[in-house]
């Protein structure tokens, strides 16, 4: 089994200003002039934490990592104007060229590989390779199978207490219902809110419950990023035209080596939607992981994408 490689420093932290009221975190990590990676976090509204930068070879990877619009240490803080997937595409673009690097590969779960996907359909060349894990791509019945009803079949313990922000009148459609509150002017109203929906998340994403990930997305100020910006782009449906578009649009990136990771007992993101995607992409190396869920750090799904980045930086194969 592969594990983390030992904890790094960055080379360089720094913002970069994307648009007119938004300026993205970055770290450089690593080597420069090695292989190039740059790391997409989850959410929409995670924020990068520093042990995402140990799933490469420091001596043989440029890693770079930011935070996304309105999370972590980008600003303004949990800001959801001028926060749309399209904006992200373009900032990854932006950082490239900002960094000087011809191309990269593309590294991401859940939410990050609905962006990697998203990111490199719009700039194949600029791809070299993808790490996908957790697949999610947007779609109404992934939405509903985690906030309305699925999930809560097999989580109705945490469940009850996801449903406690939001009156019996209104739980019809609970994404909206959350929206509501979350984009509230009174602070408790949206605390309140924001903690029901990010726990939601925590309690699901390993095979095993972890009491302390609940506590760590029970945050105040995590939470408030977390579950306002992802309930904005569940709300806005993405962003995407048409729900099915990553699918529609393997051909543009058929030919970028690639792996997609699965826990097999996902609840977060189920498998389904990484089976689709395999079957509709089958040059894609695709790896379930019998006794993992959602987390990148569950053991097997972490030596898997670890595997495949140290058999890229040294061959260029996955």
């Amino acid at each position: 089994m592969k594990t983390l490689y030992p904890e790094i420093n960055p080379l360089t932290q720094d913002y970069l200003k994307v648009s007119d009221i938004h300026e993205i975190f970055f770290e450089e990590c690593g080597t420069r002039g090695k292989q190039a990676v740059v790391f997409l976090h989850g959410g929409p509204g995670g924020g990068i934490q520093p042990n995402y930068r140990r799933y490469f070879d420091p001596e043989n990877y440029h890693i770079i990592l930011f935070d996304q619009r309105g999370c972590g240490q980008s600003k303004p803080f949990a800001e959801i104007k001028d926060n749309t997937t399209w904006d992200l595409v373009e900032d990854i673009e932006k950082l490239r060229k900002h960094l000087g690097i011809n191309s990269w590969a593309v590294f991401g779960g859940s939410w990050g590989s609905t962006l990697a996907l998203t990111y490199s359909q719009a700039h194949p060349k600029a791809v070299d390779a993808l790490f996908l894990r957790g697949i999610f791509m947007l779609r109404q019945k992934e939405i509903d199978w985690f906030y309305q009803e699925g999930a809560s079949k097999i989580f109705p313990d945490a469940w009850e207490k996801y449903l406690d922000p939001i009156p019996h009148e209104e739980r019809g459609n609970l994404v909206e219902a959350f929206y509501k509150r979350l984009t509230s002017d009174d602070i408790e109203i949206r605390k309140s809110a924001a903690k029901a929906w990010s726990v939601w998340e925590a309690s699901t994403s390993k095979l095993i419950q972890s009491r302390e990930l609940m506590e760590s997305f029970n945050g105040d100020e995590f939470a408030d990023a977390f579950a306002r910006i992802e309930c904005h782009y569940f709300t806005n449906k993405g962003f995407f035209e048409d729900e099915n578009q990553l699918l529609k649009n393997v051909d543009k990136i058929r030919d970028i080596p690639a792996i997609i990771v699965q826990g097999r007992y996902d609840v977060v993101c189920p498998m389904e939607s990484a089976w689709e995607l395999h079957k509709a992409w089958p040059e894609a190396k695709f790896k379930v992981i019998d006794d993992a869920g959602h987390s990148l750090s569950e053991e097997g799904i972490t030596s898997a994408l670890i595997e495949a980045t140290d058999s890229f930086c040294r061959t260029q194969k996955i």
